[in-house]
């Protein structure tokens, strides 16, 4: 859903409702943790976020409150969505004067207790979204070395005719994303 203006809270949560009915816009569901199928772009960001279990619990809790989309140009409808599978999320994005509102339903929580721990979540696009794909959002603490990283996996394709005409400039927009998610993550675990 495209406006000039920033989508007011009530008309959030009309677009919420009307998608929560909806059904994935992809076929493969859940293909961030196995293989993305063809057809789609992919992309990879990785970001070191800093060493030991309290940097991992910071990054875990910044992830829990959506400090990932607190951007300048992009944000989550509500940074009290929790991360549960089934969670209709609503993104807002601004560019060139306007103003982008776009739903994503939470695929699956990852929640993984080895010698990798990691947290995050999984979230794939419906119909009121400009892109067709899905996207991984987590944070990893490798016990071995003590490192601890912000992670973020995707494969995505043009979902509206928009994107379809300015794919270089969305193309651009999603670089621009992981790099500003990787930079607010870094803040959320420097300001602990």
């Amino acid at each position: 859903m495209f406006s000039f203006r920033m989508p007011s809270g009530e008309t959030v949560c009309r677009f919420l409702e009307q998608q929560n009915k909806q059904n994935f816009t992809y076929s493969a569901v859940g293909a961030t943790s196995t293989t993305p199928p063809d057809g789609f772009v992919i992309d990879h960001t990785r970001i070191r976020l800093g060493e030991g279990s309290q940097v991992f619990e910071t990054a875990k809790t910044a992830i829990r409150k959506w400090k990932h989309f607190q951007l300048s140009w992009v944000e989550s409808s509500s940074s009290d969505i929790p991360i549960e599978t089934g969670q209709v999320v609503g993104i807002v994005a601004q560019f060139f004067g306007m103003w982008s509102l776009n739903a994503c339903r939470i695929v699956s929580v990852v929640e993984e207790a080895e010698s990798v721990e990691r947290y995050g979540f999984v979230y794939g696009t419906l119909p009121g979204h400009i892109e067709c794909g899905e996207e991984r959002f987590q944070v990893e603490w490798n016990r071995s070395d003590d490192s601890v990283w912000y992670d973020i996996f995707a494969f995505s394709r043009p979902n509206h005719f928009l994107a379809h005409l300015g794919y270089p400039v969305v193309r651009k927009f999603q670089k621009k994303f992981a790099r500003d998610s990787g930079a607010a993550m870094l803040r959320a675990v420097s300001d602990m």
